[in-house]
């Protein structure tokens, strides 16, 4: 079994176009953007693609803790990271793969430790047509269209510490991280190595460096389409963390739709944290940004008080205070 972070966010989009899929085959204009969603039944669900979230993710470790992100290089219709976990921090949370010649190692891939879902509505909406036109210029405005929409979007990911700078050199998809010159750099560096499982170690130090960033900029995270005319605030306004032993994402269910209001089930929320109580190695944090579903805040003391185990507050006390019980998580 692994040590592995487990966290759930609602992330708060009152008028948002966050991932748009652009146009339909059948729409009867090619000048309209349309919202990603998916259909379940009749309803209509919009989504942020795991892709993206991925990418805002990236690109808020890069700008608020100075990730040294990995260049890309592209070859024909290929493009690929240098596939360097040891100077890179996101090649080592975020995974690679690189075809390398035979003679330098062959293709290597590493799975990433971060992995995330997509933020799926969980409310079923219709989105909005919204037009415009484009009439700056002299002669007739050119009208545009596209879609948005007011939801709650839901979301879960997981952080698996044991895999957080930690590298294999053996022959198996997702494990043959390392090649030769890969290997030399990692001796260089002092990188503890053990033979007998091919595998290679960074110091504790970075190690808990970079898990405790993936955490820390939760509150922070920012992106999305149409910032300049929707400006959505994509950090989590409600946050589950909680680390256990094993890999099963335990706070997938925890949301849910009554009267066309998202909020949390919490008779799942506390059915789910006793049914796992043994795999729980940390305490359960519940952080939430005062002003979203205030509804929630009665239910989240009285579950604080029946468990001592629940540790709530606002979103940066709560990813501070988790933050923190990281480095005994990778000692361990």
């Amino acid at each position: 079994m692994s040590k592995t972070i487990v966290g759930f966010m609602l992330v708060d989009a009152p008028h948002s176009a966050l991932n748009n899929a652009g146009a339909d085959a059948g729409d009867r204009t090619d000048n309209i953007v349309r919202v990603k969603s998916i259909r379940r039944g009749r309803k209509v669900y919009p989504y942020v693609s795991g892709q993206a979230l991925r990418y805002w993710w990236r690109d808020t470790l890069e700008k608020k803790c100075g990730w040294s992100l990995s260049p890309i290089v592209r070859e024909k219709k290929i493009a690929f990271t240098h596939a360097n976990p040891i100077d890179y921090d996101d090649d080592d949370i975020f995974g690679y793969m690189r075809a390398l010649k035979a003679k330098e190692g062959g293709t290597v891939t590493r799975i990433s430790p971060l992995k995330t879902s997509p933020l799926i509505s969980v409310i079923g909406q219709s989105p909005t047509q919204d037009f415009g036109v484009m009439a700056r210029h002299e002669g007739d405005p050119v009208p545009y269209e596209h879609e948005f929409y007011s939801t709650v979007l839901k979301g879960i990911f997981s952080l698996d510490l044991d895999s957080v700078g930690v590298f294999y050199a053996e022959e198996k998809t997702g494990y043959k991280n390392m090649y030769p010159d890969l290997e030399e750099k990692a001796e260089e560096e002092g990188l503890s190595h053990d033979e007998n499982s091919k595998k290679w170690t960074m110091a504790d130090d970075v190690r808990i460096k970079r898990a405790q960033d993936v955490i820390e900029t939760l509150p922070h995270l920012q992106g999305g389409a149409k910032l300049t005319s929707h400006l959505t605030d994509v950090s989590p306004k409600f946050l589950v963390l909680a680390a256990i032993n094993g890999g099963n994402h335990i706070f997938m269910n925890i949301a849910k739709e009554i009267e066309g209001e998202a909020t949390i089930d919490f008779d799942a929320l506390t059915e789910v944290i006793e049914e796992y109580s043994d795999s729980l190695l940390t305490d359960v944090y519940i952080g939430r940004r005062k002003g979203f579903l205030d509804d929630l805040n009665e239910k989240i003391i009285t579950l604080s008080k029946k468990n001592p185990k629940i540790k709530s507050g606002n979103i940066k006390e709560v990813v501070e205070n988790f933050k923190d019980i990281i480095p005994e998580l990778i000692k361990q």
